[in-house]
Parts: structure tokens; C-alpha cells; sequence
């Protein structure tokens, strides 16, 4: 099988690379494209990964613009290479070119309040999968698996933390340190949100620097102030340092479901956080992520949880239950495209599970 994996966010990167390196075991040619988008370009490289560069991510206005250059990109590119599939997160170039192309698109997403590129993706797409939790139906296109795309990367199966990381940053097991993330608000569906200001980020940090050691990812330049705190870490590395983290604090939904499945304590601080199922689950179901859509009361809690015993131990604990419910996302995907499209029929009609993990649920 001939698949194009398209790539658009750092995340991506992560969500991707076990599939593309087992696909390969298979005997799959894989083909990755790539647009620039804060360091996804720095992780691909990391990885090994050669990739084709389509154009630097727009948000906001620039939207149609790139959508656009990227579809006339990928439509060369696929006359090209030929692919039988092309996937991607929220891919809407892959959805487009599946439709002049004999190739199909397989589009992932967990994203419900993405509602442009919602908009102009799903119509187009072959195959629509979302974790079980998704808060929205579509038609006879989407499969729903009992997961989240973190555990693609993050599950066991994969991921061994590297305490080596701690010694780069000058920290020690028994040192308490928390990691913040501010996102930059300028994604289409970020239009006219919010998580922090700049005097909620000051209280934030002289709050936390009483209890522990802070360290700041930011989609955005890092202001002079905080310039101390700037994590000083390869990107490769972030997920080892966060399963070691005492906290995580942020606007970044990824990050806080990374920490959460780390058995890491997640505060998520933003506006958004009501409009996805995934959030609702991570806390309702297994208290491993405490949503806030203002700061004030977040940073209170903050205090409260710094000031408690054994609080890693109580979500580790947490961490293994939500383990033993999900599947190994990544086996899903590959069983998914390994076979497609016999998979996916197979699939809807409840037949085949995901890597024997239990079966895969569907709509």
C-alpha cells in the first residue's frame, strides 16, 4: 500500500511516527509531507524522518490562503506518487485530494470547536475517526476507538520515560518542579478565547516559584521576565520531563492530556475546555485533568494540590485505570490502513478489535 502522511502541527509528529514506522515494517511505502508550524520541522529531523515541506502553517485570514497553495501541492504530489491513502489530524488537504484522486482519505480528529476546518474537511472525507469520548456524530463515515490520539504515542507499548532528561535541566528525582504551557490564541478555532492574561501569568508563576521550580513552554515568544523559566530542552525530549514533572499548568490541550496520561496532575485553563468530550472524560471519569475557564480559581487549586502528600501517587494510581480501559491507538490506525478498505468494514460492523485490546467502538 502507497499512504501520504501529511503533517501540520508538532503533535502530528508524535501522533504519527509509530505508525509510519510500523507501516514501513510492513512493507507500506510511506511518503510524509509537511508544513511549518512552531517546531514540527525540528522534530521531524529528530526522528529521521525525510519529509517533503509544503508551506508555512497561516491561521486566522491566511487560512484560505494556504489552504489553497496546499491543495494544489498535494494534488501534484499525489498524480506523482500515487497513493492509495492519504491521512492526516483535521486534514483537509487530504479530504480534498481524495476527491479528484483515486486515493481515499482516512481523517483524524479530536477536535470538536474546530468548526472551519470541520467545515471544509468532513463533506470531503472517506473515513472520519474519533476517540469514543468525541462529543459529535457524523454519518456511516466515522469510527469511533476507545481512545485518545496521545496514546498513540504515549502508551506503554512506546513510551519508556528517559530520567536522564532531569540531569540536562540540573533537577533530581526529589526536586518539585511544575511545567506551564501558554498557547498563542491563533488557530481559526481560537478566535476569541482565552486562558491567561499577562497579570494571571505573573500571579501564576510568583504563586508556584513558593513550592517548586517552573519551567515555560510557549507557542509564543517567552516575555524577558520569564525569560529564566524558558524550558532549554530538544523537543524530543518534553514527555520525558513532564512524566517526571510534579505539574502541568496550561492553556496547551494536548500538553494537558499528555500530562494526564503520564499520570502527571493537569490543570487546563481555557475557555474551550467545555466543547471537548475528551476533557469531560479525563475528569469526570478518571480525575486526572481539572478543567478551569478562568484562571483565579485554577491558581487557587494549584496552591491547594502543591501543599498535598503522595498527589503523584494518587494520579499514577488514576493513570492506571484510565490504562487499562484504552486501547494501543497506534495498533488501531495500523490495523485500520494496514487493510483498508476491508478493515473498516470489518470494523463497522463491530468485527475486528484494535491490537486485541478490546473491541473497537463504533457508531
Amino acid at each position: 500500500m502507497r499512504v501520504i502522511v501529511d503533517i501540520g502541527h508538532p503533535a502530528h509528529v508524535h501522533f504519527f511516527k509509530n505508525f509510519i514506522w510500523e507501516m514501513r515494517k510492513r512493507g507500506h511505502a510511506i511518503l510524509i509531507t509537511a508544513s511549518k508550524k512552531e517546531i514540527t520541522l525540528e522534530l521531524l529531523k529528530a526522528y529521521n524522518f525525510n519529509y517533503i515541506f509544503s508551506c508555512k502553517r497561516y491561521g486566522g485570514v491566511g487560512f484560505a490562503y494556504e489552504l489553497m497553495k496546499r491543495d494544489a501541492q498535494m494534488f501534484n504530489l499525489a498524480r506523482r506518487f500515487k497513493p492509495d491513502v492519504i491521512t492526516g489530524i483535521n486534514n483537509t488537504i487530504a479530504a480534498h485530494i481524495s476527491r479528484v484522486t483515486r486515493a481515499k482519505s482516512i481523517i483524524f480528529t479530536d477536535t470538536e470547536h474546530a468548526k472551519i476546518a470541520n467545515m471544509v474537511t468532513f463533506p470531503f472525507a472517506d473515513v472520519i475517526c474519533t476517540p469514543s469520548c468525541f462529543k459529535k456524530n457524523f454519518d456511516k463515515k466515522q469510527i469511533r476507538y476507545n481512545g485518545y490520539h496521545e496514546l498513540a504515542y504515549l502508551h506503554p507499548n512506546y513510551f519508556r520515560p528517559d530520567p536522564s532528561v532531569l540531569g540536562e535541566l540540573g533537577l533530581k528525582r526529589s526536586d518539585k518542579f511544575v511545567i506551564l504551557r501558554f498557547v498563542a490564541w491563533q488557530a481559526s478555532h481560537d478566535i476569541g478565547q482565552h486562558g491567561f492574561d499577562m497579570e494571571a501569568k505573573r500571579k501564576l508563576v510568583k504563586e508556584l516559584e513558593k513550592y517548586a521550580q517552573v519551567f515555560i513552554t510557549s507557542e509564543s515568544s517567552v516575555p524577558e521576565e520569564f525569560e529564566e523559566h524558558r524550558i532549554t530542552l530538544p523537543p524530543e525530549k518534553i514527555h520525558d520531563l513532564l512524566y517526571y514533572a510534579t505539574m502541568y499548568i496550561g492553556e496547551g490541550a494536548t500538553m494537558a492530556t499528555e500530562a494526564a496520561i503520564l499520570g502527571t496532575p493537569s490543570i487546563y485553563v481555557s475557555s474551550l475546555w467545555d466543547s471537548m468530550g475528551n476533557f469531560h472524560e479525563l475528569e469526570e471519569r478518571y480525575g486526572l485533568v481539572l478543567n478551569f475557564k478562568e484562571p483565579e480559581p485554577a491558581i487557587n487549586r494549584v496552591t491547594e494540590l502543591l501543599k498535598q502528600q503522595n498527589v503523584k501517587q494518587d494520579w499514577a494510581e488514576k493513570r492506571q485505570k484510565l490504562l487499562s480501559d484504552k486501547i494501543d491507538v497506534t495498533q488501531f490506525m495500523v490495523e485500520l490502513v494496514d487493510s483498508y478498505p476491508e478493515s473498516f468494514r470489518k470494523m463497522k460492523e463491530g468485527g475486528l478489535s484494535a491490537a486485541g485490546m478490546g473491541k473497537t467502538e463504533v457508531k
